[in-house]
């Protein structure tokens, strides 16, 4: 047949509109926009998609956008029964609706070359600093940000070293709108499209902070108010910017926008993508990847041969809440760095400092004068005691609070409840100030106006309390936020950080790595009031966290990557990306979570970002588009439907294997391994390495080690053996089967996460690969 999908689904309508058309009373009233998915990108059905659904007799459905880069489709107004007419033909993938998806939202890249020196990592030629030897100024390197567009005036986007040339391959435009002129494309920002808001301009903020932490030029004594000081610098700090806006000023992205920005992404030409967003639940299994526009647009970008780094969600620290947990997603974890900001209390009367943390420029005396009390003290009548404590809305009494600073916890479990809703009731009835009592909140300090505001642990507060309880006449003071260093041990797992095992592929360890996503300074928009304290200009630069930070950390260091090691496909990249990972602090011993429990990898994936040992991994996990493929066989998906997503598929004739279980998951040459042992069970599952280093002989060695606390190689109720023991290598891109037992001598706790690495060791290089055990009653 020489009929597209397209067509044929062209036909089927035409010949019975009775399948796509409704009175219009009824369809009206119930229309919403659906995508409709049909696959890989097929140049001979634009024709179809601007022609279908046009007839007599009939309403006229026009498609609001339609993909035909990297993939095919279309987004509609439809009504349920146009959609589910679609649905049913047999060359749609899916269709579904357009969902809004949220957004998840310096001193960071120095803290990661610090880290190299702390694991005593052998740099690629002398010592390497990232963000200056990452890409030359002659770079064609060009990362695609798909987030709330970019502020082009900022010094971290300056031209001055770029090429003004495109690079070759280069097809994109530079879209002008609103306050945005085709000549904010200087050659540092090459491109620029908007899907929202009519204009690439960022409003918001977030699009800026991202693409000046992967790409921003070197801007010396950058700082938010004096604050976090220092040069601001981005991961590839000479590779070019792609502006997607497909995000609105209020943080929200519509799938269709996102797809269309993918979509664009890879006919313009990127060679990263960047995208920092995730649906607001975790979807479930069935069929959640071909119903997700990140992981649809990332398949047909790294299909063809463009690396997607995103971040994996800020609603951790629950198990099973990572998001964009696709195998062919870099899924990006958030970490600490070595600096924190303090905002001290003092009390009155010699009765010490407590240590808080926040961004604040208080109006208050530095000394103790100013009353305190806590909240249950100062309960309005009404109130309840747990919500007075919390400061919840109305709980609190003026004649109580008036000119004092208040004391509030975090008791209940509402999730209306935060710092800002607090600080609103304690402002509300008269406080001169807010003291939060939050192990959570404390470590992610960021700007929250002009009230003062500092948070302390629940550590700290037994000194606080204890003052109250003792003193009759209380005192105290917020002092304005300071800068402190050598933060020890760093990083940690941060709370908000998502973590696996992943809801959709357990057998995938995900997040794949961690990076800097606390308190990061980055470029800021230039006209942001809700982040100017009272009295002073808008900050060129602002402090903020998230995954959503982490993200282009990652995606920085992939350029860089890419421009050091050109031949390296989004496989190998991911590979080094993992396997020179960091899995101990800077005081040596192995990487904690915020809560300084040792971190499985379902905190931490493979480890911490290294950005300078990842340029030159020694061996890699190197993977095809056929792997992707089993991929989806394995995940239950029939050949029909990967030839329909995959013109490598269509290109190869591929059929799914015979047995196509989900376990199989396990087999496929991916940088860390999760398989399912039933008691007394034994696994055994295959890796190739390939050789990247020069021609000459290299002798690897393996060994185990479990996390938990075991002693290395060794536990009383599962054994992992690597067969063979030794690997040598003599020509580079030479490849090396080596298998991994996985052994259960009795019963694997199915609510115990046993982990540990296997890493592959000589004297230049180490390749580390993470290990899950899942136990199993099957």
């Amino acid at each position: 047949m020489s009929l597209n999908c397209l067509s044929l689904l062209l036909i089927a309508l035409m010949m019975n509109p009775s399948l796509i058309t409704q009175s219009a009373a009824s369809s009206a009233a119930a229309d919403k926009v659906y995508i409709v998915y049909m696959g890989s990108a097929n140049p001979a059905k634009e024709s179809a998609i601007n022609s279908m659904l046009k007839r007599d007799g009939g309403r006229a459905i026009d498609p609001l956008r339609t993909y035909r880069h990297g993939l095919s489709g279309f987004s509609a107004r439809l009504s349920p029964e146009e959609a589910a007419a679609i649905a049913d033909h047999p060359h749609v993938i899916s269709v579904f609706p357009d969902e809004s998806y949220k957004l998840l939202t310096s001193r960071s890249w120095d803290f990661l070359q610090e880290l190299t020196e702390y694991n005593d990592v052998v740099p690629l030629a002398g010592p390497i600093r990232p963000g200056f030897c990452t890409s030359s100024p002659s770079s064609g390197l060009v990362i695609g940000f798909i987030d709330t567009g970019i502020w082009p005036e900022s010094e971290s986007f300056k031209s001055e070293g770029a090429n003004s040339n495109p690079p070759r391959g280069w097809n994109g435009t530079c879209m002008a709108g609103a306050d945005f002129n085709i000549t904010a494309c200087n050659g540092k920002i090459i491109g620029a499209r908007h899907y929202v808001t009519g204009t690439a301009r960022d409003w918001a903020g977030h699009g800026t902070h991202v693409a000046s932490t992967a790409a921003g030029a070197a801007v010396g004594k950058a700082s938010y108010y004096d604050l976090a000081t220092g040069t601001a610098r981005g991961g590839s700090e000479f590779a070019r910017i792609a502006v997607y806006k497909a995000c609105n000023d209020r943080l929200r992205c519509k799938g269709s926008h996102m797809l269309s920005a993918f979509d664009d992404a890879i006919g313009d030409g990127v060679h990263v993508i960047s995208v920092s967003s995730a649906p607001d639940e975790v979807p479930s299994r069935s069929p959640y990847f071909l119903r997700d526009p990140v992981a649809i647009g990332a398949f047909h970008a790294v299909e063809r041969g463009i690396t997607v780094v995103a971040g994996a969600g800020n609603t951790g620290p629950d198990p099973a809440s990572v998001f964009n947990d696709a195998p062919w997603i870099i899924t990006v974890g958030a970490s600490t760095i070595d600096r924190v900001f303090r905002a001290d209390v003092v009390l009155g009367g010699g009765g010490g400092v407590v240590k808080g943390e926040w961004l604040t420029f208080p109006d208050l005396d530095r000394s103790p004068i100013h009353p305190l009390t806590d909240g249950s003290t100062a309960k309005e009548g009404n109130a309840s005691y747990l919500a007075a404590s919390d400061c919840q809305q109305d709980s609190l009494k003026r004649e109580k609070t008036e000119g004092k600073i208040v004391i509030c916890e975090v008791k209940g479990k509402d999730p209306t409840i935060n710092l800002l809703t607090q600080a609103n009731e304690v402002q509300g009835k008269g406080g001169l100030g807010m003291i939060l009592v939050d192990d959570v909140t404390r470590r992610v300090a960021e700007y929250s106006g002009d009230f003062p505001v500092t948070v302390v642990s629940s550590r700290e507060a037994v000194k606080l309390k204890s003052y109250l309880n003792i003193t009759v006449d209380p005192l105290a003071t917020i002092l304005p936020t300071v800068t402190v260093g050598n933060y020890r041990p760093a990083p940690q797992v941060s709370y908000f950080s998502t973590r696996g095992p992943s809801v959709n592929l357990p057998n995938i360890i995900k997040p794949d790595v961690i990076a800097p996503g606390v308190s990061i300074l980055a470029a800021w928009i230039g006209d942001d009031s809700e982040s100017t304290p009272k009295g002073r200009k808008p900050p060129s630069f602002n402090i903020i966290s998230g995954t959503s930070v982490s993200c282009p950390h990652v995606a920085g260091a992939v350029a860089a990557i890419k421009n050091a090691q050109p031949s390296f496909s989004p496989f190998a990249i991911k590979s080094a990306i993992m396997t020179t990972a960091f899995v101990t602090n800077n005081v040596g011993s192995l990487i904690t979570t915020d809560a300084g429990e040792e971190a499985t990898p379902y905190d931490l994936g493979a480890g911490e970002l290294n950005p300078t040992g990842s340029l030159n991994p020694g061996l890699v996990y190197e993977a095809t588009t056929t792997d992707h493929l089993l991929f989806l066989c394995y995940y239950g998906y029939d050949t029909a439907t990967v030839r329909l997503i995959s013109r490598v598929a269509r290109s190869l004739n591929f059929s799914c294997p015979l047995d196509s279980s989900p376990d199989l998951v396990s087999h496929l040459n991916y940088p860390s391994m999760a398989v399912r042992l039933a008691p007394n069970q034994t696994r055994t599952i295959g890796r190739v390495l390939t050789n990247v280093a020069s021609d000459g002989k290299w002798s690897y060695t393996a060994t185990v080690r479990f996390g938990g606390g075991s002693t290395e190689g060794l536990r009383s109720d599962v054994a992992v053996k690597v067969s063979p023991e030794r690997l040598c290598f003599t020509n580079k891109g030479e490849r090396h089967l080596f298998n991994v037992t996985f052994m259960s001598t009795g019963s694997v706790d199915v609510d115990r996460v046993v982990f540990g690495w296997i890493t592959w060791t000589n004297p230049r290089f180490k390749v580390r690969s993470p290990f899950v055990i899942l136990g199993s009653t099957a």
